[in-house]
């Protein structure tokens, strides 16, 4: 499992994502297999990808975001009412970097 996002990790993918549309949207249906499929491509290419769930989906955006977490093996970078951010290193040729860690952080998280 990857760590959790710092605060000024969170910080800098929510600048990088503020001027993107939103490239997936959870319609009436819900979070289906062929919704989840293109999201996890979408981070494949993109790595930052923002969702949009739409007011006729059955759940809200904050009861869909540990699922999305799951089913992607993404992290929510933001969440403003029904706009998701989620995020996703490529294994292969990463694009975004995110900033270090504080000695601070790293300490709370019980690592070195």
């Amino acid at each position: 499992m990857t760590r959790a996002l710092t605060g000024k990790q969170r910080r800098h993918l929510r600048g990088l994502a503020h001027d993107q549309k939103a490239l997936v949207q959870i319609g009436h249906a819900g979070l289906t297999e062929p919704v989840t499929a293109a999201i996890d491509a979408a981070l494949e290419t993109h790595e930052l990808v923002k969702v949009k769930v739409l007011g006729e989906a059955p759940e809200s955006a904050e009861e869909l975001t540990a699922r999305l977490e799951a089913a992607t093996q993404s992290q929510v970078a933001q969440l403003i009412g029904r706009t998701l951010v989620l995020y996703r290193a490529r294994k292969k040729d990463p694009r975004i970097v995110l900033p270090k860690a504080s000695k601070r952080a790293r300490k709370s998280e019980g690592g070195a």
